[in-house]
Order: structure tokens, then C-alpha cells, then sequence
């Protein structure tokens, strides 16, 4: 899977400098973030003195600050669209890489139960997991290096949360503690998914196969071969719908706790007046984007079950070309 396709001269101009494409973009697209952040607290702080002493402000200046804000929005989407352009390419290259690999082996590996699955339909579900997921990673880990200072220095005005009283940086503390909880507990929740999609997938590649045949074998697919295949998926998927349950209510609750944990935290500090607007809505929106961060895999949990199950059949797939080799 990946040897064919950052260890080949055939594709040197795509493999690594793609990489650093994508990486620095993500990089940019992170830093607009952050001045967009900066640029809806000045907005917030603005709406406060508005509020709070009515006539003070001209409505150029107000306008002129939404649209500081509103050119680094435009600037954020151009780049995210043009990016995503390119890293569908980039994925799509990686995964003609690992077609022409398999296809170097296709005589000898006609004969694997469910050859033609592996080369057509699971290389491509590769490429559209490792796309939703790759850069879902890069950008998460680039946020959070991002934002976590700016939470540190901005909870140094935090002092007394809830629960857990006086505490320095505490904010910083809260949405990191409770991000890995949660992603800890889920993945506990959700241990046995990948193994049942790989079993899900095994099953339905095996009622794929016998139709193929009896597209050129009237004697195939007869209806109790076919019943009884269809019942092994049948058994295969209301299993999985039993475990997506739990983990779906499990995901669902930690994920919309997390919307209101830092208005929790922030009670006292609001409370005593001692936050103005600009600030509050810098936190909560830094706090959200850290907790979105270490999500990631929670968020993606799904993806993440396919990409494993996925990654499993592949690598089964290319140990008979090792066999084959040493033959």
C-alpha cells in the first residue's frame, strides 16, 4: 500500500513533495484560523462597548471590523477548497499506484478469493478514507499547536472553575482531560467494529464472487447457495447495527456535553464580570477547536472502522505476493 507508492519513481513528483503540500497548506489554513479567532473577539469587544455605552462607535469602524473578518472567511474557504482539489488528485495518484502494483501480480493473484475486490473496490475505499482521514489528522495535530498556547495565556485570567476550585491554566487542563476521556472511552466502546466490518466485508465479497460467476455460469448462484450467503450478511449486519447503537449513543453524548463544557467552566469567571465579551467568545471558540482536535478519531470513528477493515484485507492481499515472490 504504501511502498507502491512513496518508495516508486514513477510517482516521486506526486508522493513526498504532495506531502509537503498538503502539510503547509493545512498549516495556513490553521493560521487564518487563528487571526479569524483574534478577529471575533475584537468584534465581540466592539458589539460590548456598543452595547454598553450606546453612540460611542461609528458605524464605519464597526463595519470595517466584520470586514477584517469576513475577508479572512473568504480568504479560509478559497484555500480549503483549492486544497481539497488537490489532495483528491494526490489520493487518487496513491491510489493508481497500488492499482498498477497489484496489476504487476494480477496472474498470479487471480485466483485469491476476492482478487478483484481488492484491486477495484477496496483501493478505492482506501484512497476515500485515507483523504477524510489524513487531513482531518494533519489538521487536528497543527491546531492544536496552534491554539493551545493561545488558551494557555488566555486562562491565565481563569482562575476558579467548577469542581475543581483554584487552578492555573485550568481551561487548558479541561479541554485536554476531557477530549481524552472521551476518545479513550469510545474507542473502549467501539473495540469490536473493525473486526466485525472485516468480518461484514469478508461476507459480502463471498456473495459478490458467486454472483460474478453466474454471470457466465447458468449453474451458480442457485437460491439456496444464494439464501444461505445472504444469511451470513444478514447475521453480520444486525450485529453491527446492535454495537453502532451503544457506541452511536456514546458518541452523540460526549460530543454534545462537549458543546456545553466551557460555558460550565466559565460560570464563575462570567459571573463575576471579570471576562468581556471579546474574550469570552475567543475561549469558548479556542476551546472548542482543541477539543475538536483531540476528537478526531471520535468523529471519524466510522471512517476510521472502514479504513482498519480495509487496511486488513489489503495486507492479507499483498502477503500472497510475498509468497509468490519468494516462489
Amino acid at each position: 500500500m504504501f511502498k507502491a507508492f512513496f518508495s516508486s519513481k514513477q510517482y516521486l513528483l506526486w508522493a513526498w513533495p504532495g506531502v509537503i503540500v498538503i502539510v503547509f497548506g493545512i498549516a495556513l489554513q490553521v493560521q487564518i484560523d487563528v487571526a479569524l479567532n483574534s478577529a471575533i473577539g475584537d468584534l465581540f469587544d466592539l458589539m460590548q462597548k456598543s452595547l454598553m455605552q450606546p453612540g460611542s462607535m461609528e458605524l464605519a469602524a464597526f463595519d470595517e471590523t466584520v470586514w477584517a473578518a469576513t475577508k479572512l472567511i473568504l480568504l479560509y474557504v478559497m484555500l480549503v477548497v483549492v486544497l481539497g482539489f488537490y489532495i483528491k488528485h494526490w489520493v487518487f495518484r496513491w491510489r493508481q499506484a497500488m492499482n498498477d502494483y497489484y496489476m504487476l501480480y494480477w496472474p498470479a493473484l487471480r485466483g485469491v478469493e476476492g482478487a478483484s475486490q481488492r484491486v477495484q473496490e477496496d483501493t478505492k475505499r482506501f484512497a476515500a478514507t485515507v483523504e477524510l482521514i489524513g487531513a482531518s489528522v494533519v489538521e487536528a495535530v497543527l491546531t492544536l499547536l496552534a491554539f493551545l498556547p493561545i488558551l494557555w495565556v488566555i486562562s491565565k485570567s481563569i482562575h476558579h472553575i467548577p469542581y475543581f476550585g483554584q487552578i492555573d491554566h485550568a481551561l487548558v487542563y479541561v479541554a485536554i482531560g476531557y477530549a481524552l476521556t472521551g476518545t479513550l472511552v469510545l474507542a473502549l466502546v467501539g473495540i469490536k467494529l473493525p473486526g466485525l466490518e472485516f468480518d461484514n466485508q469478508k461476507a459480502e465479497a463471498a456473495y459478490r464472487k458467486e454472483l460474478v460467476h453466474a454471470e457466465d455460469d447458468v449453474q451458480r448462484a442457485s437460491k439456496p447457495v444464494m439464501t444461505g450467503l445472504f444469511s451470513v450478511i444478514k447475521k453480520n449486519y444486525h450485529r453491527l447495527f446492535f454495537h453502532y447503537l451503544y457506541f452511536d449513543a456514546a458518541k452523540l453524548t460526549y460530543l454534545q456535553y462537549g458543546i456545553v463544557v466551557p460555558f460550565l467552566m466559565l460560570g464563575p469567571t462570567v459571573i463575576a464580570g471579570t471576562l468581556s465579551l471579546g474574550m469570552f467568545a475567543q475561549t469558548v471558540r479556542s476551546f472548542e477547536r482543541i477539543q475538536t482536535s483531540f476528537q478526531v478519531l471520535a468523529r471519524n470513528w466510522a471512517s476510521m472502522v472502514e479504513l482498519l477493515s480495509v487496511f486488513k484485507r489489503l495486507r492479507a492481499f499483498e502477503a500472497n505476493i510475498k509468497v509468490l515472490g519468494h516462489r
